[in-house]
């Protein structure tokens, strides 16, 4: 980077010219610091948007980029005339955006700042200090979402932009106060849900001085000292359980939908005795989030007007009757939940779209398990009458075959190509994810379809309010 030396100085003596950030960006993008080149986009603000997104020539940000370090070596000479200069093109940038921006977008002025910590101590700071505690009130209450993150620098920008721009078009993505953003861990195509993600940045939107603040709190990304999440991270672990069940009770519904031919008219519709047992169980997200998220789902399938009526009464819920609103952004997994079955490295996963949930070891039946996808048509508990058969405690028969996944009574064979084409699992992981999967769930086996990752024994996702689900009427004979 011969001009980045240059550029840094610059920067750090006007640290207001977003230009130089941009070009700054510029080159540690060049030379593969993605980390980096992010935090000066992110100081860039609408001139990065600017030159990312119209079609203004190369020649002219590089021909900027000469006139910058000249001016840098020449120690500041001619202050003035550059700042006009630096004026002239600004306001070139602004008149040229409407022809760039979506159609109704409102074009950014130089109101629309986007920083991160750690700034410079800005004059415009002191004098805006009698509004922080207006500013404070806003963003008191934070909200939270998920992004690819870890070892995927692209996504990480990505998500930001994402983030960013719903807040300026106003989209399902609006940020209102403050939204805390956790990071995932990624493998290939995969984002990797856990229960520990941490906290990466928050983006706080300040409707009153028409300003986005961003927080990093990676010290990698940002390239700086950053302050510790404190209370967010400390709550995060409650909006993650809330998204798993948000998750689980909306594939119920859907899969309900689906085999009966009209939505669940309440909570207990879900909760049924075998062979009824689309849920579990249930929880008290579940009982609170019945109603609006069959509003919801109703919207998106098309059937306007249904949502009202029985269904969005407050017994619909079988819960406290207070029909608790969803969250903006939730449900955050918009897609079913799914199992994946990997043959080749002994893996099952819960999935939606292209996030992993949970992922188990299993044992197989070498070239006797089938590949293809099945849907669970059973879920019992104690397929051998007890809790300690062959089956073990759980079964969740595939389509109408012989073929199961459930528990053993040989736990050496997890890992292993011993079973007579069954799916085998753990006691603890197979009651797990008899909670996690409905009645209905697509279970799809085919080597090479995971990436090779190690099972997470973090706090188990579990139902309560759990009803009767054997079946007494049947001894199960699955190829174990």
């Amino acid at each position: 980077m011969n001009n980045s030396s240059y550029l840094k100085k610059y920067v750090r003596n006007h640290p207001d010219n977003k230009m130089a950030w941009y070009l700054l960006g510029k080159e540690y993008e060049a030379s593969g610091q993605e980390g980096k080149a992010h935090y000066c986009y992110i100081q860039a603000g609408s001139v990065y948007e600017a030159f990312e997104a119209s079609k203004v020539p190369a020649d002219l940000w590089q021909e900027y980029q000469e006139n910058l370090l000249q001016e840098s070596k020449r120690k500041e000479k001619n202050k003035r005339r550059w700042r006009r200069a630096f004026l002239a093109l600004m306001i070139l940038l602004l008149a040229t955006l409407p022809q760039v921006q979506a159609p109704g977008r409102t074009t950014p002025t130089s109101a629309d700042l986007v920083n991160t910590a750690p700034l410079p101590v800005q004059e415009e700071d002191e004098a805006n200090a009698a509004t922080e505690p207006e500013e404070q009130a806003v963003s008191s209450v934070p909200g939270f979402t998920a992004q690819r993150y870890f070892n995927d620098p692209s996504s990480r920008q990505a998500g930001l932009a994402s983030l960013l721009e719903g807040s300026q078009e106003g989209t399902s993505s609006t940020i209102s106060g403050q939204q805390a953003v956790l990071g995932m861990d990624t493998a290939g195509i995969w984002a990797l849900w856990s229960r520990s993600m941490p906290v990466v940045y928050t983006i706080d939107k300040n409707p009153g001085q028409g300003k986005i603040t961003v927080q990093s709190f990676d010290p990698e990304a940002c390239d700086c000292d950053p302050p510790e999440p404190g209370q967010l991270q400390t709550d995060a672990p409650d909006w993650i359980e809330r998204q798993e069940s948000l998750a689980v009770l909306m594939s119920a519904m859907r899969h309900f939908k689906q085999s009966r031919g009209e939505w669940p008219e309440q909570l207990s519709d879900l909760t049924g005795e075998f062979p009824g047992n689309w849920l579990a169980g249930s929880n008290a997200i579940m009982e609170q989030a019945f109603v609006p998220l069959l509003a919801e789902l109703k919207g998106l399938s098309g059937s306007s007007g249904e949502a009202d009526g029985d269904a969005a009464s407050p017994e619909a819920g079988n819960g406290s009757g207070q029909g608790a609103a969803l969250l903006a952004g939730e449900p955050f997994f918009t897609e079913p939940i799914e199992v994946l079955v990997d043959p080749a490295s002994h893996q099952l996963a819960v999935v939606s779209g292209k996030t992993i949930l949970r992922t188990y070891k299993v044992g197989l039946g070498g070239e006797r398990t089938p590949e293809g996808s099945f849907q669970i048509s059973d879920k019992v508990v104690n397929p051998n009458g007890r809790d300690n058969g062959e089956f073990g405690s759980r079964g969740m028969q595939l389509s109408d075959t012989n073929y199961a996944i459930h528990g053993t009574d040989d736990p050496d064979s997890i890992g292993k190509d011993e079973s007579l084409g069954c799916i085998r699992m753990d006691k603890e992981d197979v009651e797990e994810l008899f909670d996690m999967i409905p009645k209905g769930t697509k279970v799809t086996i085919k080597k090479g379809i995971l990436p090779k990752l190690e099972p997470q024994h973090e706090q188990r996702f579990e139902l309560k309010h759990r009803q009767n689900q054997t079946n007494p009427h049947r001894t199960y004979r699955w190829l174990n």
